[in-house]
């Protein structure tokens, strides 16, 4: 890696009386960092999905064509997560995480402020792709953060409160488009409201980001805590190379591959309902804009509480392992998606419960196999881990939400895009109970070699 991108180097270790005091001060400092950054992210990801219904009524383009140019970003943001947490896994995310929101916040302002940006699909679709493959930066420079600064025993709970920023900043994009709005009275406020916000938490990110703990002066986070994991090696300190990370700590991991696949049927879930529910609830249950950006503000915010809620039942009801709260989040969403679907006589509130309810369940699998995959590798390749879980969810899961959604819904009615839903979540289930079986394997197997 070259220039600014380029790891921190260690330098001489601090005196030892400073080193407590700078540890936890700078600990809260590259969390608090990566927390707003990659809320940021989210102001300027799905904003696309608030604008659709303005595209269908007066440029007149199908749910399917819709549905094929948002899938960019999907296609985009799973091969990125992919190819560039390889790439994080041998950067600074200082700067990798600020320059991927950068580049985001730009093609947001394209949309809000040049008309060739929404005149045809083509152009749609390439616009999100390249904020799709900009969006892939954020979560492994975050995820290689937050390896590097908290250790095994407490990453559960830090990684649960790290994962509420998903919600936080794409449930701010319904406020923020309403706000803009009332302000510019100009629906492609969408775009450039949000974009302004997430470039000044570029520079926020800027000020706050540390690299590793070992580029401030500081002991790694396991000599820190005493905490090293049961396979813990001093060589896990020193970079690797793309080969070993791929072909050593990642291709050849089994338990790795099958969370990955389960994580598309997952990530089906969590985009068919987010990004058609503003849609829907507009030509359907005859929502206002404003309504209907409200309902998409409650799906977001319901999921952090979820998501706190899925990390302690992990923890305290299951010792730790992942699958078991998956299993049970993801039978209450397909219960609550039924509701959705089938709410009598379209009354509002059930419907806004009901989105709620889906939205507080889904994060929480979404945030659990995100964790599943940072704990199955090294620190240092934890970006190229996290990467490929995303792979699949976005080019299996959100791409199918986009394009095979829409065009279901063209043929067939809300009813068949409800039914790939259902269909999705029973699958979803079913790929994750075959994960139960594998992780209580690979414990043994650790236990095995401890």
């Amino acid at each position: 890696m070259y220039g600014i991108f380029k790891p921190a180097p260690h330098i001489e270790r601090l005196p030892k009386d400073k080193l407590d005091q700078d540890y936890k001060r700078l600990r809260w400092r590259v969390f608090i960092g990566i927390f707003v950054g990659y809320a940021g992210y989210y102001l300027v990801r799905k904003n696309f999905s608030l604008a659709m219904p303005f595209l269908i009524e007066e440029q007149g383009f199908t749910k399917g064509q819709l549905g094929l140019a948002l899938s960019a970003v999907s296609i985009a943001y799973g091969l990125s997560k992919f190819l560039m947490g390889s790439v994080s896994d041998r950067s600074n995310p200082r700067y990798f995480l600020m320059t991927g929101l950068l580049v985001s916040s730009a093609v947001m302002f394209l949309f809000g402020f040049t008309s060739w940006a929404t005149q045809s699909v083509a152009s749609i679709f390439i616009l999100l792709f390249i904020n799709g493959w900009a969006q892939g930066m954020g979560w492994p420079a975050c995820g290689r953060t937050m390896v590097h600064w908290y250790s095994g025993n407490e990453r559960g709970r830090t990684v649960s409160f790290w994962n509420i920023a998903h919600n936080l900043g794409g449930g701010l994009i319904g406020p923020l488009f309403i706000l803009g709005m009332a302000w510019f009275n100009d629906w492609h406020s969408a775009f450039y409201v949000p974009a302004a916000v997430a470039t000044l938490i570029a520079g926020f990110i800027f000020l706050t980001m540390k690299d590793t703990p070992q580029s401030c002066g500081l002991p790694s986070i396991e000599e820190y805590r005493k905490d090293y994991p049961k396979d813990y090696d001093k060589n896990f300190e020193v970079e690797f190379s793309a080969k070993q990370i791929f072909f050593t700590y990642v291709l050849n991991n089994k338990l790795l591959w099958f969370i990955a696949v389960a994580n598309a049927f997952v990530y089906l879930i969590r985009y068919g309902v987010l990004d058609w529910a503003p849609t829907y609830l507009y030509e359907v249950k005859d929502f206002t804009i404003n309504k209907s950006s409200w309902a998409y503000f409650l799906y977001e915010w319901a999921g952090i509480p979820g998501t706190l809620l899925c990390g302690y039942i992990s923890d305290a009801w299951f010792k730790g392992r992942r699958a078991p709260a998956a299993i049970l989040y993801m039978v209450l969403v397909l219960i609550a998606i039924l509701i959705y679907w089938f709410n009598p006589a379209g009354n509002p509130y059930i419907d806004i419960a009901a989105l709620m309810a889906i939205g507080f369940l889904i994060y929480g699998p979404v945030m659990l196999i995100g964790l599943f995959a940072l704990e199955l590798v090294p620190k240092k390749a934890a970006g190229t881990a996290a990467g490929l879980t995303g792979l699949f969810g976005y080019l299996g899961g959100a791409v199918i939400a986009n394009i095979a959604l829409g065009y279901t819904v063209d043929h067939f009615g809300w009813d068949g895009g409800f039914i790939l839903l259902v269909g999705g979540c029973v699958f979803a289930i079913l790929l994750i109970t075959m994960t139960l079986k594998h992780e209580v394997a690979h414990e043994s197997n650790e236990e095995h070699v401890a």
